[in-house]
C-alpha cells in the first residue's frame, strides 16, 4: 500500500495512462466488445450523454466525445455483473453493512424490485404492483410535511419534471437535491449578483477569450472532456491563470489521448501560464487581492493624469467630419476604460464604490496571511487580467462548498465586473456544475423554494392547491431526520448517507425512519441501511434502451453551460424486470394520490408528451422543445446576463462586498496545531461511486485512508510520512467526530493546510457547518486536529 504523493514527477493529465485505465475497466465490468461500441454514441448528436459529468456537448463532436471518467462510468452501468435475487438471498442487510462503497457497487446492476423483510433482514422480490400499492398506502398515512422526496444529479428532465409534480400533488416542497450539497451557492450568489441562478457562459466562449482564471476545480477528475476545449484556448495562445488549493495534474499539463502527435512522442500541452496555490479559506483574499491591485492601478492613472492614447487623438480634429469625430470618440472610450471600465460599471452596475472602498482598506499583509499568496502573485494576476481582454471565469465546488461559498461567488462575479468581463464573446462567467443534469434538474422544479416554481402554472395545468410553505433544503432534511421530524424518504438515485455530512448520527437516526424507497441502478449503502418499511426499486439506466407503448424513448438533459440537449439508450436492459424512472414515479403517484389531473400513463408511453407539458409549464425557456431537442450544440437555456441584462431587484449587476476575508470559527485554545481539511474526489470516482482504491495523479495505490500534508506540518506536528493519524473536528467540540487510520502522504499543499477523501472524511463534518445562505456544507474548509493512530503505535 502507498500514500505517498509525487511531485513533480506526477504524469500529464491524458495520455497512455487514461487509456490503460480505459481497457482496465472495460475488462472488469467484463464488457470488452459491447463496451467500447457503445462509447461510440457517447455525447453523440443521436446518441446518449454522459452519466457522469455534465459538461457540454459540442455540435461538432471528437470521434471520441468522451473522457476517462465517462467511460468509467459507462462501463459502470452497463457491466455484466448483477446484484439479482440470488445475491440478495445469500446476504443479510446486517452482513451488507459491513462492506465499502466499492464492494457493494461493484456487485452489479440490480434486477428485480425488493421490499425488506424484517424476520430475514434480507431483500426479498415483491411485484411491482404491490410494491406501488403498498409504497402508497404508507406515504398516504404520513403527512406531507414528514415526506422527503430526494433526487440525486442523472435523472432527466421529464423525470424531474414528474418527480416534483408528484410532491407537490402529494402536498409537499420537502425536494433536497444533491445540488444542495455541491452548487447551491451559486444558485444563491450569482442571481444577487447578476441575476442569473447559472453562469453565463457558453462553448464558444473558449474560441473567443484570451485569458482564463480557472478557480478551485480538478478538471482532470471531475470534468476532463473540458481539458481538450482549455488545450484549444492554449494553443491560440490564451493565457490560464489558475487558482488552486492543490497543483493538480490536469491544471499543469495534458497529454490528449486523440491526438496522435503527442501520445506517440509524450509531447504535453501546457495548461496553466501562472499557477497560484491559495489556502482553503483563502479564496475571498486572493481575488481581493487582485481586485486590490486592479482598483489601485486604476486610482494611480486617474491621479497622475494618465491616458492610454497620445497627445490629443480624443479630440475631433474637424468637429463638422463625422468620421473624426467617430475616431475621437473611440479613442476617448478607450482613454476612460483605464485599468477598469468605468462605462460598463457606470451604465451596468451598482455598488463599486463601496467594494472599491473595502478593496483599498484591506492591508497587504493580511491578504497574505490569509491568501498564503505573496502580494507580488496577486499583483502579477491583477496585470494578466488587466491586459485581457475578453476573460473567461471557471469556477467548481472549490469555492462553493465553504462556510463562505456565497460571498466567493460574490467575488468571481466582483473580478468579472471591474472590466466588463460578462455578456460579451469570450467574457463570461463558468460556473462548473458536478454531475450529469444535477442543474436541470432544479430547471424543471426540483426546489423546496416555492418562490422558484411557477405554481399558479401547475394549480392551472393539473388540477391541484400547490403547497406553499418552503420546504426542506439537504441540510434541513438531515436534521429533520436527526430529530424525529421526518418519518419518510423517497430517493431518486444517490447514495444520500455517504453524501451527507454528520454521517454516524445520521446512520443512527436513518434506522428510525418509517418508509424509505429507493430508486437505483445499483446498491448502495443508503439501501442496506434502511427504515422500518423498506423498498428498493431498479430503473432502467439512461445508457438503456427505453422501450414504451410508443416505441423507444428518448430523455432531455442541461449541461453545465446551460444546453438542452436529448440522450436516446442504446444498450440492451439490464434485466427484463427493469421499469424507467418515469414508470416508477408514474407507478408510485398512481398508487398515492387521489387528486390532481395527471396523465401519468400517456406520459409514460410518450416522453414526448412530458416534455410538452414542461414547454407549457416554462413556455419561454422551452420553446419548441420537442422540434428542437436533439439539435447539434443542444438548445440554449434563455440567460438574460449573457445579454448585460440584469434580472435583480435593481436592475443593475452588483458589487457585493463580503463582510470578512475568513469565516468566524471557534476553535478555542491551541489553535496552531490545527490544520485546515478539505474533502477530495481521487481520479477512480465520481463523487459517492468509488471505481477502485487508487489515485494516479497523486500517487496514491491500495487506499482511500490518506491524508495529505504540508511536509513542513508533518515534521512540526511530530509525525513522518508512512504514520497512521486519527483526525479529529477542531470545532462544534461538545461532540466528538473522529475517523481513525488516515496514512500521511507527504504532498506540495499550502502549510496549515490538509486535504483527504471524501466521502471517508465526511464523518468529521457538523451538520452546521455550512454556508449562511445556501446551506452548502463546507467540505473544502473543516479546521481538524491529528493525533497519531493506534495503528502507526502497532506498526
Amino acid at each position: 500500500m502507498s500514500a505517498r504523493s509525487k511531485h513533480p514527477s506526477t504524469p500529464a493529465a491524458g495520455g497512455w495512462a487514461a487509456a490503460r485505465s480505459l481497457g482496465e475497466i472495460l475488462l472488469r465490468e467484463h464488457v470488452p466488445r459491447s463496451g467500447p461500441s457503445l462509447l461510440s454514441h457517447h455525447n453523440k448528436p443521436d446518441g446518449y450523454m454522459c452519466v457522469s459529468c455534465a459538461w457540454a456537448k459540442p455540435a461538432k463532436p471528437h470521434a471520441m466525445e468522451f473522457c476517462e471518467s465517462g467511460a468509467k462510468a459507462t462501463a459502470w452501468e452497463v457491466t455484466s455483473r448483477r446484484a439479482d435475487r440470488a445475491f440478495f438471498a445469500a446476504h443479510t442487510l446486517h452482513e451488507l453493512e459491513q462492506w465499502s462503497d466499492h464492494d457493494l457497487e461493484e456487485q452489479g446492476r440490480l434486477t428485480h424490485p425488493m421490499r425488506w423483510n424484517r424476520s430475514t433482514d434480507k431483500y426479498e422480490p415483491v411485484d411491482w404492483n404491490n410494491a406501488f400499492a403498498e409504497i402508497g398506502e404508507a406515504l398516504r398515512s404520513i403527512p406531507p410535511r414528514e415526506v422527503d422526496f430526494y433526487t440525486s444529479g442523472r435523472a432527466s428532465l421529464e423525470t424531474s419534471y414528474m418527480y416534483q409534480l408528484f410532491a407537490r400533488i402529494f402536498g409537499s416542497n420537502n425536494l433536497p437535491d444533491s445540488s444542495n450539497m455541491c452548487h447551491e451557492s451559486s444558485s444563491v450568489g450569482l442571481p444577487e449578483s447578476i441575476g442569473a441562478s447559472v453562469g453565463t457562459a457558453i462553448l464558444s466562449d473558449f474560441q473567443n477569450c484570451d485569458c482564463i482564471f480557472y478557480m478551485a476545480q480538478n478538471v482532470a477528475t471531475s470534468s476532463p472532456r473540458m481539458l481538450h476545449d482549455l488545450q484549444d484556448a492554449v494553443d491560440r495562445g490564451v493565457k490560464i491563470v489558475t487558482f488552486n488549493l492543490l497543483r493538480e495534474p490536469g491544471l499543469e499539463r495534458f497529454i490528449n489521448p486523440q491526438m496522435p502527435s503527442q501520445m506517440l512522442t509524450g509531447r504535453s500541452t501546457p495548461i496553466s501560464s501562472e499557477y497560484y496555490q491559495v489556502k482553503n479559506g483563502g479564496d475571498i483574499a486572493a481575488l481581493f487581492g487582485v481586485c486590490k491591485a486592479l482598483i489601485e492601478a486604476d486610482d494611480a492613472m486617474k491621479a497622475m493624469g494618465m491616458s492610454k492614447v497620445s497627445g490629443s487623438d480624443a479630440v475631433p480634429h474637424k468637429p463638422d467630419n463625422a468620421a473624426a469625430v467617430a475616431f475621437a470618440a473611440s479613442i476617448a472610450a478607450a482613454d476612460k476604460k483605464h485599468v477598469l471600465d468605468h462605462d460598463f460599471i457606470n451604465t451596468h452596475t451598482s455598488g463599486f464604490e463601496e467594494f472599491a472602498e473595502a478593496a483599498r482598506r484591506y492591508d497587504w499583509a493580511e491578504l497574505e496571511r490569509v491568501s498564503g499568496l505573496t502580494r507580488e502573485q496577486m499583483i502579477q494576476a491583477a496585470r494578466t487580467y488587466a491586459h485581457s481582454e475578453a476573460v473567461l471565469m471557471i469556477y467548481g465546488m472549490g469555492l462553493t462548498q465553504h462556510v463562505m461559498g456565497v460571498q466567493n461567488v460574490h467575488m468571481v462575479a466582483n473580478l468579472a465586473l471591474l472590466r466588463g468581463n460578462i455578456g460579451k464573446p469570450g467574457a463570461n462567467i463558468c460556473a462548473v456544475r458536478g454531475h450529469s443534469n444535477v442543474q436541470g434538474q432544479r430547471t424543471v422544479g426540483i426546489t423546496e423554494k416555492p418562490d422558484l416554481v411557477p405554481l399558479d402554472k401547475l394549480k392551472e395545468l393539473y388540477r391541484f392547491e400547490p403547497p406553499q410553505w418552503e420546504g426542506r433544503s439537504t441540510v434541513d432534511t438531515c436534521k429533520a431526520i436527526m430529530e424525529g421530524e421526518a418519518k419518510a424518504f423517497v430517493s431518486l438515485g444517490g447514495n444520500f448517507l455517504r453524501a451527507v455530512p454528520e454521517t454516524e448520527a445520521m446512520e443512527e437516526a436513518w434506522r428510525k425512519l418509517r418508509l424509505t424507497v429507493q430508486i437505483a441502478t445499483k446498491l448502495n449503502r443508503s439501501h442496506v441501511i434502511h427504515g422500518e418499511i423498506a423498498y428498493l426499486l431498479p430503473c432502467l439506466g439512461r445508457i438503456e434502451i427505453d422501450e414504451q407503448a410508443s416505441g423507444p424513448q428518448a430523455v432531455s438533459i442541461e449541461s453545465s453551460v446551460a444546453h438542452f440537449h436529448g440522450s436516446r439508450g442504446k444498450a440492451k436492459p439490464a434485466s427484463e424486470e427493469l421499469l424507467s424512472e418515469p414508470a416508477i414515479i408514474a407507478g408510485i403517484a398512481k398508487a398515492t394520490l387521489a387528486n390532481g389531473r395527471v396523465p401519468w400513463d400517456e406520459w409514460v408511453g410518450d416522453y414526448s408528451k412530458i416534455r410538452d407539458a414542461i414547454e407549457a409549464t416554462y413556455p419561454e425557456t422551452f420553446r419548441d422543445f420537442n422540434k428542437r431537442m436533439f439539435q447539434p450544440g443542444g438548445i440554449p437555456r434563455p440567460v438574460p446576463a449573457r445579454e448585460r441584462k440584469w434580472t435583480t431587484p435593481n436592475q443593475k449587476a452588483n458589487f457585493i462586498t463580503p463582510p470578512r476575508l475568513f469565516p468566524e470559527l471557534d476553535i478555542g485554545p491551541g489553535a496552531t496545531e490545527v490544520l485546515n481539511l478539505a474533502t477530495l474526489r481521487s481520479n477512480d470516482q465520481f463523487n459517492t461511486t468509488i471505481y477502485g482504491y487508487g489515485d494516479r495523479y497523486r500517487g496514491v495505490k491500495g487506499t482511500r485512508k490518506v491524508v495529505f500534508m504540508n511536509e513542513e506540518d508533518i515534521g512540526r506536528l511530530g509525525f513522518k510520512e508512512g504514520d497512521f493519524v486519527d483526525l479529529t473536528t477542531a470545532i462544534d467540540i461538545a461532540t466528538t467526530r473522529r475517523v481513525t487510520g488516515f496514512k500521511v502522504a507527504r504532498h506540495p499543499i499550502p502549510a496549515g493546510c490538509c486535504a483527504a477523501y471524501y466521502p471517508e472524511a465526511n464523518p468529521l463534518f457538523p451538520l452546521s457547518h455550512h454556508d449562511a445562505k445556501a446551506k452548502t456544507p463546507s467540505y473544502k474548509m473543516l479546521p481538524v486536529r491529528l493525533s497519531l493512530s493506534a495503528l502507526s503505535s502497532r506498526s
